[in-house]
């Protein structure tokens, strides 16, 4: 008994000390320019809220990041799911090799390969475009590794019957392993929409206007150390910004947790 309470105290520190940066970029986004640190009600407002919408065009920003987002989330399923279908379910010369270049890749920031990738795209035209920023990362070492991991799970009678029905290789990863891989699924799309859709490095090396903007441009203008800093207007911003996400994670979360569990308890 004491030890589970231990356990439920910890986790509920924790949690408060995950939540309390949330609650306090709230509080400054409702609080009037001048009073964002003082306490009190007195001082709510939503005029911070109103000005960085009219300061900003949040719907062409919103629709750029979630059509970047959803093509590269796309591309790393059909991708990653036969590649991590074939780590797990098929025998072939390699594997092990293959196995360990994905581990490999893991490892590997996005920063190592910026200039090699930056070269090669600026050769073929496609600066200041979408498909310089889908591309780079149509391949998910991350995505190949989940989806094998999730792959194991599921039992090897599952194929073999799908197998004596007649269906084929191609339709055993699109039309069996597919539908029962929800959870991984959820946990790919978390994981590679949060990522990208926070990023700010990429587009910023490979866009020359904003036509082609991202949400994170929206923040990075209202960052800066020169003359009065109005925190309200900042944390406003990164409200707008972070609560697609929110409301994202909070209708998938069971899905996440799940496919987060089976891919660290499956080897």
């Amino acid at each position: 008994m004491i030890g589970q309470l231990t356990r439920h105290l910890l986790l509920a520190a924790g949690g408060i000390v995950m939540l309390l940066p949330f609650a306090i970029m709230l509080q400054t986004a409702f609080t009037a320019t001048g009073a964002s640190f003082h306490h009190g009600l007195s001082d709510f407002t939503v005029a911070n809220f109103t000005k960085v919408w009219a300061q900003q065009p949040w719907l062409r920003l919103y629709t750029n990041t979630a059509v970047m987002t959803a093509l590269i989330f796309l591309a790393q399923v059909a991708i990653g799911l036969p590649a991590g279908f074939a780590l797990a379910r098929r025998e072939f010369v390699g594997k092990r090799v293959a196995r360990l270049l994905v581990m490999a890749c893991l490892v590997v920031p996005a920063q190592v390969i910026a200039l090699p990738n930056y070269v090669l795209l600026a050769q073929l035209g496609w600066t200041d475009s979408l498909a310089a920023l889908v591309v780079p990362f149509a391949g998910s070492a991350f995505a190949v590794f989940l989806f094998r991991q999730f792959a194991l799970t599921l039992p090897q009678s599952l194929f073999d019957a799908a197998r004596l029905d007649g269906v084929g290789p191609v339709a055993l990863v699109w039309r069996v392993a597919l539908p029962n891989m929800r959870p991984a699924l959820v946990s790919l799309g978390v994981f590679s929409v949060v990522s990208h859709w926070n990023d700010l490095f990429w587009p910023s090396v490979m866009l020359q206007t904003d036509q082609a903007a991202t949400v994170p441009y929206a923040i990075a203008t209202y960052a800066t150390t020169e003359g009065f800093t109005d925190y309200g207007v900042q944390m406003a911003a990164a409200t707008l910004a972070v609560l697609p996400l929110l409301l994202a994670f909070l209708a998938t979360q069971r899905q996440f947790v799940r496919g987060i569990a089976f891919s660290v308890n499956n080897d």
